[in-house]
């Protein structure tokens, strides 16, 4: 017996929302695809449309990719679609527009809620060395990430993710959620499970806040600081070289496991290594940077960057508006 397609809308944005938009191309009938609008990107600050209008584009879909929700309301309530489907959209949705399709609109988000609700949820899960995270398909309700759920999943992170590894971990699992998720819909199986336990929050991180601090940040939170911005904003510091400051971003580190002497300033180089690369004292404990990226420069290892600009054991390099 033929079962119609489920009728549905897209709303996405960036890359990780590609290989969702193509799923549900491969699984439903996307009426339209939904995406913010055209902005200035790169160098040249060319007017560009985001990755996911450009793969619905390939794909034959109609693309509306208005400034404000409000001005595609009609059409879409002139569209008959049963589902919506969001993942990392960047719009609220208001009440009216929850209320169009038959079944309502379900998103795609990268934790396990209620925990790290909002915009960065990868990179607050290593921000905060969790050891779990997963993926939650949940029913999106006029608040912040606090739908019910239709479904969880859950995985392991490794001492060794960083913010890349951990995408690439979890755009798969989502995407095996989401295919469930449809399954189940389409069967009539409507799920809905109130979200238990305390909210925790994981907002969209500043610029200014990927800045490292040697003076007030501990070893751990510095390496747990890099680790989820390896996708941006790059982390980034001050170095004082022949009394010259300038901007360093740090791309990966290494907790040094060894006793740190209390005489040692916070921003010190303690040891250049070679097959290491540059350990620095912090307010608590020391770090290994071992990969940098200096301005106008290529990403090396901190070792090459301290040879060439003839950085010392004992100098105080690290010194951030100090």
């Amino acid at each position: 017996m033929y079962m119609a397609k489920l009728k549905t809308i897209f709303f996405g944005t960036p890359d990780i929302s590609v290989p969702y938009l193509e799923l549900l191309h491969e699984l439903t009938d996307v009426q339209m695809v939904v995406t913010q609008a055209d902005k200035p990107r790169g160098r040249g600050m060319v007017i560009t449309p985001c990755p996911v209008k450009t793969r619905a584009l390939e794909l034959g879909l109609p693309v509306r990719s208005p400034e404000k929700l409000k001005d595609i309301f009609e059409e879409v309530q002139q569209t008959p679609f049963d589902l919506g489907v969001a993942v990392a959209f960047g719009k609220i949705f208001r009440p009216d527009f929850l209320a169009l399709p038959k079944l309502g609109i379900i998103n795609v988000h990268f934790s396990l809620l209620p925990l790290l609700r909002g915009a960065a949820p990868v990179q607050h899960s290593l921000f905060q060395n969790f050891k779990t995270t997963g993926i939650s398909v949940f029913w999106i309700a006029p608040g912040m990430d606090d739908g019910p759920i239709l479904l969880q999943k859950e995985i392991s992170i490794d001492p060794a993710d960083n913010a890349e590894s951990l995408f690439g971990k979890l755009i798969p699992l989502g995407l095996q959620g989401l295919k469930e998720a449809v399954a189940e819909i389409e069967s009539g199986k409507i799920t809905k499970t109130d979200q238990v336990g305390e909210p925790t929050l994981a907002p969209m991180i500043a610029k200014e806040e990927a800045f490292i601090h040697f003076q007030t940040m501990s070893a751990e939170q510095i390496h747990h600081k890099v680790r989820g911005l390896a996708c941006g904003p790059k982390p980034r510091t001050f170095i004082c070289l022949n009394t010259k400051q300038e901007l360093l971003q740090i791309l990966r580190t290494e907790l040094a496991h060894e006793p740190e002497n209390p005489a040692d300033k916070p921003g010190t180089i303690l040891r250049v290594e070679s097959k290491k690369g540059i350990l620095v004292k912090c307010k608590e404990g020391n770090i290994w940077i071992t990969e940098v990226h200096p301005a106008g420069k290529k990403p090396m290892s901190a070792a090459a960057f301290a040879n060439g600009r003839g950085i010392q054991p004992g100098e105080r390099v690290f010194i951030c508006n100090d």
